[in-house]
């Protein structure tokens, strides 16, 4: 993970974290710029196999019918963070309430009302998601947050967000199936080695 410098301001206040990681967002084209705990946090744009993964496990809840009337399916959508003034993340993908528009919180960024589901699909810095991330979408009340991590070959779901995490947290193997709670608006059940396969790294 590497980020460009952001030159500060010659005269007048300092630049906000906003404004760093806006200028940041202008400079790496590609990259997904996000401030996470108040840290700002540079993402590599993803492989093919990263991509992979999003739209094998997009199948699925296309087919259930999420991406409707009710809810959306939605990559790359910012979530507004309550855990500092500036907070920001971009899940890889969302499951969002369909009147998503009708609920915006600033810097191309919606309340976190509107999220059924928040999934991250692992990348270089596969920390970010697996720590600094749960304890984020936990704060902002994310009912389900789901995390394909590539390094280690399992995904995670964890449910019933609260203070510093999630009070359940399931890990999954290759050979399992995962049923996702109803609250996401439909019944959907994942093939952890199909999602697994996806992702995994071309050698």
């Amino acid at each position: 993970m590497s980020a460009a410098a952001v030159e500060p301001p010659c005269d007048g206040e300092p630049e906000s974290l906003l404004e760093a990681a806006n200028s940041l967002s202008e400079q790496l084209t590609g990259y997904r710029v996000e401030i996470i705990g108040g840290v700002i946090t540079v993402t590599p744009p993803p492989d093919g196999p990263h991509a992979d993964a999003l739209t094998t496990i997009m199948v699925p809840f296309l087919a259930a019918g999420l991406h409707g009337e009710e809810s959306r399916v939605l990559q790359g959508i910012g979530l507004w963070l309550p855990g500092g003034p500036e907070d920001y993340a971009i899940p890889d993908l969302a499951i969002v309430d369909a009147d998503l528009d009708e609920h915006p919180a600033g810097n191309n960024c919606y309340d976190p009302a509107v999220f059924r589901l928040v999934l991250e699909v692992t990348s270089s810095n596969y920390n970010n998601d697996l720590r600094n991330k749960v304890a984020a979408y936990a704060e902002a009340k994310i009912p389900v947050y789901v995390i394909i991590d590539r390094k280690h070959g399992r995904m995670h779901v964890l449910t019933e967000p609260v203070s510093g995490g999630y009070d359940s947290h399931q890990v999954y193997a290759p050979g399992q199936t995962v049923t996702l709670p109803d609250s996401i608006g439909a019944p959907v059940t994942l093939d952890v080695a199909e999602l697994i396969q996806a992702g995994r790294p071309r050698a």
